[in-house]
């Protein structure tokens, strides 16, 4: 446990015991709280409650080499829980309001959870293609991935990708290796616009892949699994059916944030504004009370955090995500510490 906890929680204090460190946590009466309402799940301790449940045993991290991503959430809700962690799932969040000096999220179900501070990590979720049938589809022949396993899937069939971005361009090299044939659908006439002109010069001269530019999706069509799609050509209105036993779908993300209301700042994507640009968006007068400008990842809203695929200006991979994560943890004693809800 030496190793866990020798790590410096404040500027002037190191903790290098179990015990020290429940002190430490015990006299300041803190709650720990974060948020996921995409997956959905609601995660809630006392670090009492963890420090119990620490003295009964602590789980180490997985010692086997690699584990599928399943197998690791299931290794890591095991240590949550361990460490004192209340999980309700589902538990979607629906709104969120002040409460005199606590925040308050109210569920779906109309229970709230109030505490001092927020760490909003909602995520984004895939946008989908306007068209019908398409959740039919989804997990059998519509994807909005492309790793190995969609790629055994569809391996010698043909294919198709609609996305202009760097994402979709990359899937479409990929799939181009498996598939029989791959074509792109992109609704502009310029491959290069909004991809990398390495990827799009790639992809151009690959002899496996078909570019139909200024085209859209119109139908799938099949009887128990995906066999074609109908697509239109925007400029001529044209139609045409092409085959089609998988359809790749990158066509951006939609942040979740509708719940939140006008209690944070948003841009115009409605991913949550953090730092400055949530300074310049707030505009009341209410750092200038408090007497400090919002911390990196502090939102409009003082004491409420945002990380992750969720916060406007974000990285958007898994290990940046994971990352804003641990930084909230400190950014949330610095406010507690600022407001003296840190005692």
């Amino acid at each position: 446990m030496k190793r866990l906890f020798d790590c410096r929680l404040t500027p002037d204090r190191k903790l290098r015991t179990l015990d020290e460190a429940h002190a430490f946590l015990q006299d300041r009466r803190m709650l720990t709280l974060t948020q996921d309402s995409a997956i959905p799940s609601l995660f809630a301790a006392t670090h009492e409650e963890a420090y119990d449940a620490t003295k009964k045993g602590f789980a180490s991290w997985p010692k086997t080499k690699w584990s599928w991503g399943g197998e690791l959430a299931e290794r890591a809700t095991i240590q949550a829980k361990k460490f004192g962690a209340r999980i309700s799932v589902p538990a979607e969040a629906t709104g969120l309001e002040d409460r005199g000096e606590h925040h308050v999220v109210t569920l779906e179900d109309g229970k709230t959870v109030e505490s001092r501070t927020v760490v909003i990590a909602t995520g984004a979720r895939y946008c989908k293609l306007p068209v019908p049938r398409i959740e039919e589809f989804e997990g059998t022949g519509v994807y909005y991935a492309a790793t190995q396993v969609e790629a055994q899937l569809c391996r010698d069939d043909p294919v198709v990708v609609v996305g202009g971005g760097n994402s979709a361009g990359q899937a479409t090299l990929f799939l181009a290796r498996h598939a029989a044939h791959v074509r792109l659908l992109i609704r502009g006439d310029d491959l290069g616009k909004s991809m990398s002109r390495y990827l799009a010069d790639r992809i151009e001269r690959s002899p496996d892949v078909e570019v139909m530019r200024n085209t859209e999706v119109r139908e799938l069509v099949g009887d128990g699994g995906l066999e074609a799609l109908v697509v239109e050509n925007k400029q001529t209105g044209e139609r045409r059916t092409i085959a089609a036993r998988a359809l790749f779908v990158f066509i951006g993300a939609e942040p979740y944030t509708r719940w939140v209301g006008d209690h944070v700042a948003l841009d115009e994507r409605g991913f949550i504004l953090t730092g400055e640009s949530a300074a310049r968006a707030a505009g009341n007068g209410t750092w200038e009370q408090l007497g400090r400008q919002p911390l990196l990842l502090e939102t409009s809203c003082p004491g409420i955090f945002a990380v992750g695929d969720v916060r406007a200006t974000s990285i958007k991979r898994v290990a940046s995500a994971v990352g804003e994560g641990s930084m909230a943890v400190r950014l949330v004693y610095e406010h507690l510490e600022h407001i003296g809800g840190v005692r």
